[in-house]
């Protein structure tokens, strides 16, 4: 994918994804999706490079962060350069 593209916030989904310890199939329910397609949804979620923020939201609620450790963009800058 191209890096113009890719939102900062899907790195701090993909660590949280990884420490919440969950599988895909329990976070697609975890986000509202039917069983049937919970995993499928949860993967498509988890490889898209610019999410929309209804679907951060989903995220953020299912692992139960608050939306704004996805979003904190100054903290995303800081640990790109390597200043965290």
């Amino acid at each position: 994918m191209d890096e113009k593209h890719h939102d900062p916030s899907m790195a701090k989904v993909k660590i949280l994804f990884k420490e919440s310890g969950l599988t895909l199939h329990d976070l697609g329910m975890k986000m509202g999706y039917p069983a049937e397609v919970a995993r499928q949804s949860a993967f498509q979620f988890m490889k898209a490079g610019d999410p929309r923020i209804s679907m951060l939201r989903r995220f953020a609620r299912a692992i139960d962060v608050p939306l704004s450790v996805l979003l904190d963009e100054k903290k995303s800058r800081a640990r790109a350069a390597g200043a965290v």
